[in-house]
């Protein structure tokens, strides 16, 4: 070999060994401040309000006061792309491998793991019913178009911890649109939200371009629409109301919108455009949301009345997945 040669193996060599010096000093600091994060991690408190940290260390999941949603930042011991906790259930949509890989966790109210189930795509949707035992969750399963209903593929599971069955895919639901049963090639369900009852639920389905809220039953599988145009339902907790993002044109932005299910009015809530998410319930009058307006490149919480009657306002910047712990 030439000096010529031995001159380009030798920086060859060189520049192989700062890469992985750099990689693993980029390694290490990353796990110094997951480590710097877990040392003064704690369990999700009551009258505290979860979170996904969009800007720290990626899915740290931190709980701020509901009563100073402004203050400090406490991190909790989960990591997850995805969250949602009741009544001491808590499904962590997170990494679970190369690939990368995920799984749906769930979790006791003491960080204890009941069980996790593989997940076939990307982290999307997480709920817990409001007694703790029922979980879902809704999965990108390709990466095809988000910007036109209909035109992606999702998976949505339900895991009844009352019996331990679990739901792979609503795929497998009878479910009629004016009384038609519908059984294109194309449909898709996403967005579960659970009533009290354990059984009764609701969903998005998508067929052909068009998106519908969906009544469904759990134990005889069926599901009926409700209304069309609404996506990523969301239950009150009284039960009387049904939150979701509803576009304000066919391929235009989304809004969060409310329907009262005893008489079926609908009120779309100004100043919400923005939101791609499944809106979550302060109480009965009270929605939180994480929504990206401009030219953020990160989400923002935000809280709005449900009623509409005044704007909305953030209470967490650079944020995703909120949800209240009661």
């Amino acid at each position: 070999m030439n000096g010529i040669g031995r001159h380009r193996v030798a920086f060859g060599i060189a520049a192989i060994v700062l890469v992985l010096l750099g990689g693993g000093g980029f390694v290490a600091w990353t796990v110094a401040k997951r480590d710097s994060a877990e040392a003064t991690a704690a369990p999700p408190a009551k009258g505290g309000l979860l979170f996904v940290d969009l800007e720290g260390y990626q899915g740290q999941v931190e709980q701020v006061a509901l009563a100073d949603p402004g203050g400090r930042r406490t991190p909790t011991t989960l990591h997850c792309q995805r969250v949602y906790v009741a009544a001491g259930t808590t499904v962590c949509l997170r990494l679970a491998g190369i690939g990368p890989s995920y799984e749906a966790a769930v979790l006791d109210a003491n960080d204890k793991v009941l069980r996790t189930v593989a997940l076939p795509g990307t982290p999307s949707r997480a709920r817990v019913s409001q007694s703790g035992k029922v979980v879902s969750w809704t999965t990108f399963v390709t990466g095809d178009s988000y910007s036109v209903p209909g035109g992606f593929s999702t998976r949505t599971g339900v895991l009844d911890l009352n019996t331990g069955t679990l739901i792979e895919s609503l795929e497998a639901f009878r479910s009629t649109v004016g009384g038609e049963v519908v059984a294109a090639a194309d449909i898709n369900y996403w967005g579960v939200t659970v009533a009290k009852d354990d059984r009764t639920f609701y969903a998005t389905m998508a067929t052909a371009g068009r998106t519908w809220l969906m009544k469904g039953d759990l134990v005889a599988r069926t599901m009926v629409d409700v209304r069309q145009t609404a996506e990523c339902p969301s239950l009150s907790p009284d039960g009387t109301k049904v939150a979701y993002k509803k576009r304000t044109s066919r391929t235009g932005p989304w809004r969060l919108a409310v329907t009262n299910l005893g008489t079926g009015a609908e009120t779309v809530i100004e100043g919400t455009t923005g939101i791609d998410d499944q809106a979550a319930w302060l109480d009965d009058d009270t929605l939180v949301y994480a929504a990206t307006n401009g030219d953020e490149k990160r989400s923002s919480i935000y809280r709005v009345p449900a009623d509409g009657s005044a704007a909305p306002r953030v209470l967490i910047a650079s944020a995703a997945s909120p949800v209240p712990v009661h």
